[in-house]
């Protein structure tokens, strides 16, 4: 289970978070919603180790991880934009996380080919990721993310850059594969529908304060 408790942040000087608790079992997805400027982002941040807290604490299995570096989380952080590498082919940008961690190459590319079939990409193993569409370079982006395990999923609006149609199909298979992997999911957005569709609950960061939404 990931847990925050007490977390504060301020942005210059007004307070951006303030007394922050969320907690998020394993295989469930909890979206955040909220205005620009609200601070959802910054949370994330914090939640995967890239900015420290001002005060409060960052829990995962009841250790407390709040002075631990990104790597040591093992935390899988997607973005809109995707963030694949162009240099590298589809099979390769899938197995740079297994690289990363030194296991080696030819294990990490059967690795990530056996990903890539379970997303029906595996035809495309050899293709630059700028030949794929957005929906198949978004599948790229969460078999890259599932590939090294990940003890917890944090997703910062993942599905906004994708045509309407595209964000259903994408959604529905995000989540029934989030739910099968077990794994806790903190999903950032500012679509209603979008947190509807996917998220167990959701809260909305107002001020500072999370109100629970359903």
């Amino acid at each position: 289970m990931l847990e925050l408790h007490h977390l504060r942040q301020n942005y210059g000087p007004r307070a951006l978070l303030k007394d922050i608790h969320l907690s998020v079992a394993a295989g469930e997805i909890v979206a955040l919603l909220g205005p620009s400027g609200s601070g959802k982002s910054t949370l994330l941040s914090i939640v995967a180790g890239l900015q420290a807290p001002l005060s409060g604490s960052v829990w995962f299995e009841g250790d407390d991880i709040t002075a631990w570096p990104p790597e040591q989380r093992r935390f899988a952080l997607m973005f809109q934009d995707f963030a694949l590498f162009p240099h590298l082919n589809v099979l390769d940008n899938v197995a740079f996380g297994l690289v990363e961690q030194r296991i080696g190459k030819r294990y990490a590319r059967a690795q990530a080919l056996d990903m890539l079939r379970l997303f029906g990409l595996d035809s495309q193993a050899q293709h630059k990721v700028w030949h794929l569409s957005g929906g198949e370079q978004q599948r790229v982006a969460l078999a890259r993310a599932l590939i090294t395990r990940p003890r917890a999923l944090l997703l910062d609006e993942p599905f906004s850059a994708l045509d309407a149609d595209l964000r259903a199909t994408l959604r529905d298979e995000f989540r029934s594969r989030i739910q099968a992997a077990g794994i806790p999911t903190l999903l950032v957005t500012h679509d209603a529908s979008e947190a509807q569709a996917m998220a167990a609950r959701a809260v909305r960061l107002v001020d500072g304060v999370l109100e629970r939404l359903w």
